[in-house]
């Protein structure tokens, strides 16, 4: 490839999303739809700086979190940051608005999950390994290793709140102690040592090497399992300039509202521009930094710099590409989505299923140019360009 540079390439990329975004705007829930170019206002900031935000500390760990309230474009995901002292424990809890779709960065935690129907499961999660609890369902979390755990939650609702969920403590708090004592009989007078805050994240007794035994003598074993193993897989497309791996409902049959990927970029690459016809986007960088640019329709476009620890949002149907920084270091960044199946279309793609002609037309570009283009879906772009 000559002139067709890498600049070239994305410079081009820019010029084609423009197409994107206005289909994106055309969507019936979109009120940018029926406005003028010149009444759209500026596209938001979709980059927030969620390890470096207050977190909420307990006896027993803390959380940091990235909703709609910090990040206002977020309508669609949100994202927390939590992490577990040894034997800590995210109380019994249950979210009402939002699926939980987490994977676990540092340490090892262990869930225990009820749905409606009685059935339950216990897991032990490792680094790499992803769960989803369908929302609505009750669930526990705890750190069964020596050292401090570090993990991602990421809900399929913008207006989401981890420090706004129903826990345990705060419910039997503020339950008469005589309706508690009809329900489970206990006597009333042993509920007034019950917490009657909530308690969020506490501490808790070391754990047990071997899951230990639910108090139920007639467990219902849930038949398809929270727990996947996503970096124990190989991964789903593997490039020049990367790796990709994918978790969507196909290999996690629970996970019916959420799918995942997490993407590794060399120096210099790029996962190349692209959109999702079907889901918001939510990014967590696990480590290394990165530029991300987002394209909105009506020439709005921003790009920003991403560094460890930083959470960003793609809304649905937005052109956007993610570019790793550095010369030195490889880029590894989370990115979850609100539904099972992945969809996407990049424009390397795009470009390849029309006739040369219609582009150069389309462009004002030369018949040469075009015929240089990418013949194939390049996907991830070494620092160098496509294929090399």
């Amino acid at each position: 490839m000559t002139d067709f540079t890498r600049r070239g390439f994305l410079g081009t990329a820019a010029l084609v999303a423009g197409a994107v975004g206005i289909e994106a705007a055309a969507a019936e829930d979109d009120p940018r739809s029926y406005k003028h170019k010149e009444d759209l206002e500026a596209l938001p900031n979709f980059h927030y700086a969620m390890e470096a935000s207050h977190a909420r500390v307990t006896e027993g760990g803390s959380a940091r979190e990235a909703t709609i309230k910090q990040l206002p474009i977020s309508k669609g995901l949100a994202g927390v940051s939590m992490r577990l002292k040894p034997g800590g424990i995210r109380e019994l809890h249950w979210h009402a608005i939002a699926a939980e779709w987490a994977f676990v960065i540092k340490g090892r935690v262990r869930t225990t999950v009820i749905g409606p129907d009685g059935v339950s499961e216990t897991n032990d999660f490792n680094p790499g390994d992803v769960w989803y609890f369908p929302r609505g369902h009750g669930h526990l979390l705890q750190n069964i290793s020596a050292e401090e755990c570090h993990f991602i939650l990421i809900f399929d609702d913008g207006a989401f709140s981890e420090f706004g969920t129903f826990s345990s403590t705060d419910w039997l708090g503020h339950t008469p102690p005589h309706v508690l004592a009809k329900s489970l009989g206990i006597p009333a007078s042993a509920f007034a040592r019950f917490p009657k805050e909530e308690l969020y994240i506490v501490n808790g007794r070391t754990p047990s090497k071997e899951v230990p035994p639910n108090h139920a003598k007639m467990q219902k074993l849930a038949p398809n399992t929270h727990r996947y193993p996503l970096m124990d897989q190989e991964p789903y497309e593997t490039f020049r300039g990367g790796i990709e791996r994918r978790v969507t409902v196909k290999e996690f049959p629970i996970s019916t509202t959420m799918s995942g990927v997490v993407l590794n970029l060399d120096p210099g690459a790029v996962r190349e521009p692209h959109w999702h016809p079907n889901a918001d986007e939510w990014q967590y960088i696990i480590s290394g930094h990165c530029h991300i640019g987002v394209f909105g329709s009506s020439g709005r476009s921003r790009i920003e710099e991403f560094h460890q620890g930083d959470a960003g949002y793609v809304p649905r149907g937005y052109g956007h590409y993610i570019e790793n920084a550095s010369d030195r270091e490889q880029l590894q960044i989370l990115i979850g989505f609100n539904h099972g199946q992945y969809e996407e279309i990049s424009l390397s793609t795009w470009l390849a299923a029309n006739p040369e002609g219609i582009l150069a037309d389309n462009f004002r570009a030369s018949d040469d140019l075009v015929q240089r283009l990418p013949d194939h879906r390049v996907f991830i772009a070494s620092k160098d360009g496509p294929g090399v």
